[in-house]
């Protein structure tokens, strides 16, 4: 009984979360170790308490960084009348059936984002099993299914990105560059993880965030608290 007493009062002695590296840590050691001769991303990986099999606990959704990564080039819009996009960097090119035709027979894909009016969703009914597993079916939850093109592609423009899970419940994302300071990386990282915890499906018990590391493009992923304070 005494022993078992002094393993308890040890236990509850012991550090908390001392496997874990700190957020700000962790970044930091990220940028100061000496990588390939371009400009790393900088990723964000987390393990989530989800059945990935059930499409009810899925988690998706949109986030707008307050230091944008843009990684897109091309989108394309199926709309009946493509609006003037003015002062954009991105190739915007109008969708057609005849683009639909050619996903179909082809399943190839040349574009970073479909984005489509509601009207337009009955026609890439034919080409959803192709677009879904790439994540570029477009859905209200990610707000690529609207009515206003010139608002939703000025926000895309603004840094807004898209997340989900995979198949086997972890939702990976890229929260900077390596030529980001630490701080802007870790404001990346907090407001994603902010958005991530609102996520929560009503059907997943206990916390949604399981683990979470932090790597970049070819470094080694260091773990940091997934409780951390935001």
């Amino acid at each position: 009984m005494k022993k078992k007493k002094k393993i308890i009062a040890k236990r509850a002695s012991a550090p908390v979360n001392t496997k874990y590296t700190s957020a700000e840590a962790a970044l930091t050691t990220i940028k100061e170790k000496k990588g390939s001769k371009f400009d790393e991303s900088v990723e964000i990986h987390c393990k989530l308490g989800i059945d990935p099999k059930d499409g009810e606990q899925h988690v998706r959704g949109n986030i707008t960084l307050p230091h944008p990564v843009l990684k897109l080039k091309k989108i394309v819009v199926f709309t009946d009348d493509l609006p003037n996009i003015a002062n954009t960097t991105l190739t915007i090119v109008q969708g057609t059936q005849e683009m639909i035709d050619a996903i179909k027979q082809t399943s190839k894909i040349d574009f970073d984002l479909v984005i489509a009016t509601p009207s337009m969703m009955p026609k890439l009914a034919s080409i959803a099993k192709i677009l879904g597993p790439k994540g570029l079916m477009p859905s209200p939850k990610t707000d690529t299914v609207t009515t206003n093109i010139v608002k939703t592609i000025e926000a895309i423009q603004k840094g807004r990105a898209q997340f989900k899970n995979d198949n086997t419940g972890n939702v990976h994302f890229v929260i900077g560059k390596k030529s980001f300071s630490a701080q802007q990386l870790l404001d990346n990282l907090k407001i994603f993880i902010l958005n991530l915890r609102k996520l929560k499906p009503s059907g997943t018990k206990g916390t949604l965030i399981k683990s979470i590391f932090v790597c970049s493009t070819m470094g080694k992923s260091i773990e940091i608290d997934p409780n951390i304070s935001i």
